[in-house]
């Protein structure tokens, strides 16, 4: 019983970590962070789609990050972005850890897309702060060179064909569940609409649609790509941000298409400030103050 007691009181603290106010700021900071990589990825895009080229500069994080380092005090805004995006990995952390503090929250998908999504945040902090540490605008690798690389390694290991094609997949199906999640505006279920009057909330609802399921293609075409490359046993088939935000170019819609995509992510990086603004506080866990008070009964 003392052990279930002391397993309980473990569980508790932890959770009252993950609903603190720390946590909370954390979380807002990490999501101004996505925002300011999302809207510049989507200029970035943007400009290729009217241009039809960028100045050398890829539509992806690794053009954002050079963008940001190419500004007056570039190297203290990367460290800014390094911290912001830090927060958003321990926010994410947490609720791997000890569930997210919404209404099936504790679900172990859940806990797991939130390791990944840590994990996503984590890589590209290092990232940032590399550049950050060699200097602003550079040390940055673009997301296509970096898929083909790891795609070429993994599909070296045992089965690793068969890992690239089952990473296409659920990426894929991923974005395509982000796609009817953000028709269905589950995103509001996030959000303090109650502080918001009629026309900010249509405002928030828009952009969150429409940010919402531009992101959710863009991940499905970057699946697609991927099980492509295990298909054909080609890693050149892999592709990442840029390379795919280009290949909307050579459809029928032409650049349109492309710029239509790059709309979307610059909604979603507006979004990310709007969620920051208006996501719920953290609630507390009931049932692990009934757990507690149970063990000390």
């Amino acid at each position: 019983m003392a052990t279930d007691d002391s397993g309980g009181r473990a569980k508790t603290q932890g959770q009252r970590v993950a609903d603190s106010r720390a946590m909370e700021v954390a979380s807002r900071v990490g999501l101004c962070a996505r925002g300011v990589i999302y809207v510049l990825v989507g200029l970035l895009a943007v400009r290729i789609g009217l241009a039809g080229d960028s100045g050398g500069k890829e539509a992806d994080r690794s053009g954002a990050v050079r963008t940001i380092g190419e500004q007056p005090y570039g190297r203290v805004l990367l460290w800014a972005l390094v911290v912001g995006l830090a927060a958003m990995a321990l926010w994410r952390l947490s609720e791997a850890a000890f569930g997210q503090s919404t209404a099936g929250g504790d679900k172990w998908t859940r806990r797991l897309g939130s390791l990944g999504v840590a994990v996503f945040y984590i890589v590209i902090c290092i990232s940032v702060a590399q550049t950050a540490l060699v200097g602003g605008a550079a040390g940055t690798r673009a997301s296509d060179e970096t898929s083909k690389d790891y795609t070429a390694r993994v599909m070296e290991w045992p089965f690793g064909r068969v890992l690239v094609g089952v990473f296409g997949v659920v990426l894929a199906v991923a974005g395509m569940v982000i796609v009817v999640r953000s028709v269905m505006r589950k995103f509001e279920k996030n959000l303090r609409t109650d502080r918001m009057d009629d026309r900010t909330r249509r405002v928030v609802a828009v952009v969150g649609v429409i940010g919402g399921v531009a992101c959710g293609v863009v991940a499905a075409a970057i699946g697609v790509f991927a099980l492509l490359a295990a298909v054909r046993f080609d890693p050149g088939q892999a592709k990442g941000l840029d390379e795919t935000l280009r290949s909307f170019a050579d459809t029928p819609a032409g650049p349109w298409l492309l710029i239509a995509a790059a709309l979307g992510l610059l909604m979603f990086g507006l979004y990310s400030f709007c969620e920051a603004r208006w996501r719920k506080a953290p609630e507390h866990h009931p049932a692990a103050g009934q757990s507690l008070s149970r063990g000390n009964g």
